[in-house]
């Protein structure tokens, strides 16, 4: 049930629509020394399930498989710190991070790294979700970009590499989490005209 169409890189291969959305909502200020992309991914589960799961600042673990743990300083507004837990396997254990932007009516989140014990500095990211249709039934475009600094003694595209494989994994997570939310709550096809 899940699909596999994840599109990287810089524009190349995206939709007109995909395009649009990239250009409106995924604006960073790229430096000379860091890396950015944008990665797409089609869910088959409506918008107000997937927007439920990536709205939630305080719970990334919900759908985020390398999230052990989230604690949140504060409530949940813009401003918001959290102190996130990362499983291992992966070279952190600690990432803290900042609630930039989150627009309930547009579905857009965006959140910058500010600590941890990670090679992940002056990353942020932005999250939008958009509804479509697949397959017949309500579905859900999910638009992930972001731009990170280059480590010394790595290049630009190992740094994209990485961190696009840490996205993609999520996404994929997402996209089963959110799948299979859909199939319990049998959202019915949207009739053509």
């Amino acid at each position: 049930m899940v699909t596999n169409d994840y599109i990287t890189m810089n524009g190349n291969g995206f939709s007109k629509m995909e395009e649009e959305f990239i250009k409106r909502h995924h604006k960073h200020d790229v430096k000379e020394n860091q890396c950015t992309s944008s990665l797409v991914k089609h869910i088959k589960a409506p918008i107000h399930l997937v927007w439920s799961l990536v709205r939630r600042f305080d719970q990334p673990q919900k759908y985020k498989p390398f999230v052990s743990r989230c604690v949140v300083q504060g409530d949940l507004q813009i401003g918001s710190v959290r102190e996130v837990n990362v499983k291992s396997g992966l070279p952190a254990t600690t990432s803290t991070e900042r609630l930039e932007y989150l627009d309930d009516d547009e579905h857009i989140l965006s959140m910058k790294i500010v600590g941890g014990d990670h090679r992940l500095k002056n990353y942020s990211s932005i999250v939008t979700v958009h509804p479509e249709v697949i397959d017949g039934r309500p579905g859900t475009l999910v638009i992930e970009s972001f731009v990170v600094d280059v480590p010394d003694g790595n290049t630009k595209d190992e740094t994209c590499y990485f961190v696009e494989a840490l996205i993609k994994c999520n996404l994929k997570s997402l996209a089963d989490v959110s799948e299979r939310l859909a199939v319990q709550d049998r959202t019915e096809p949207i009739e053509r005209m």
